[in-house]
């Protein structure tokens, strides 16, 4: 059984380390869309997939496509947190050439990650072919994948969505990280995409609705999520805020990518730690 306190003090811990990496990284880090995503990478690594930061290639490990490419640096420090590697390690080289912590994540660069990824919209497919061949070969591991909203306005995406149901994986779960904000815009003022989740549903997929921010909801949408070998991938559309625990940067567009000055680090870990409190 998840302990959620426990899974809620180590987002907190997620969130403190992107601002500080935010506050020391001389380039734009991607922190809005990190923010909305941490409670998911949270459940993702510390209670949802079957991982072993000691046995990285074991066979019979779940795998993890982050086609929202951009979130990479909430995934090395989601990672950090299971023990993969040390967070000092990203601190020290995050975004420098050759770095094992790019701005996207690379398979070939950083041991641990599945797939290489950064152009948005292709991830949903690659986690389709992925799994489609996980069923081929008998395998029982699932694929999980993170889409963001934003990318969901590409046609490959689409794509995939009607080819999973058609392939019957079961073994297929998509985090879908709704926190309704483009980079210069929110979503619905250049592309409507409501009904989101319906529109899942009438492609063939087991949807599940969601406060993505609320551990709670995210631990019982993994416990309810059927068994590989089903036949219905499944859609758990997270409703979430983008620089969600900041006050200053929750729902700002200015905030999509950024750097933080000492003064506003201070701010930022001052706003995260009261929302913190009122968990309590």
């Amino acid at each position: 059984m998840a302990d959620i306190t426990r899974l809620e003090e180590l987002a907190y811990e997620l969130r403190v380390k992107l601002l500080q990496l935010c506050g020391t990284y001389e380039g734009a880090v991607h922190i809005g869309g990190d923010l909305s995503a941490a409670d998911i990478f949270t459940v993702l690594y510390q209670y949802g997939m079957n991982v072993d930061p000691d046995d990285i290639r074991m066979p019979e490990r779940d795998r993890f496509v982050l086609s929202k490419g951009h979130a990479a640096v909430c995934m090395y420090i989601a990672m950090a947190i299971r023990g993969f590697f040390d967070y000092d390690e990203i601190v020290a080289t995050y975004g420098q050439l050759d770095s094992a912590y790019g701005m996207h994540p690379c398979k070939v660069q950083l041991p641990g990650v599945e797939c290489s990824t950064g152009s948005l919209g292709h991830g949903l497919g690659l986690a389709t072919g992925m799994a489609a061949w996980a069923r081929q070969q008998g395998r029982q591991h699932r694929v999980f994948t993170l889409v963001g909203d934003g990318e969901s306005c590409e046609g490959s995406v689409w794509e995939a969505a009607i080819a999973a149901p058609s392939l019957r994986l079961g073994n297929l779960v998509a985090f879908l990280d709704r926190n309704k904000q483009f980079m210069t815009s929110m979503s619905e003022e250049r592309i409507i995409l409501e009904p989101y989740a319906d529109k899942w549903r009438a492609f063939g997929w087991n949807v599940i609705e969601i406060d993505g921010h609320n551990m709670g909801e995210l631990v019982d949408a993994v416990d309810a999520l059927p068994d590989p070998s089903s036949q219905q991938p499944t859609a758990i559309v997270c409703h979430t805020v983008k620089g969600k625990g900041v006050d200053f940067m929750e729902g700002e567009i200015g905030w999509h990518a950024g750097s933080v000055s000492p003064t506003d680090l201070a701010r930022a870990l001052a706003s995260l730690d009261a929302s913190r409190k009122e968990l309590v």
